[in-house]
């Protein structure tokens, strides 16, 4: 089984990047398109569909 940190560093940057700041840093969906530059629903997407992806990996099956 994989580590979250195994897990995260095989993401694209992009989705490390939103959700290292999300789920480790305590940062807003707001917060972390502000400092992108990007739209926040963007961010959102890919917080759900990280914690989704990360979910199905982490738990057993």
């Amino acid at each position: 089984m994989s580590t979250l940190a195994q897990l995260l560093a095989s993401l694209p940057e992009e989705q490390r990047v939103i959700l290292t700041a999300h789920y480790l840093r305590g940062k807003s969906a707001a917060e972390i398109a502000g400092t992108l530059g990007v739209p926040q629903k963007s961010v959102e997407n890919i917080i759900a569909i990280g914690k989704s992806e990360l979910l199905k990996a982490l738990l057993p099956k």
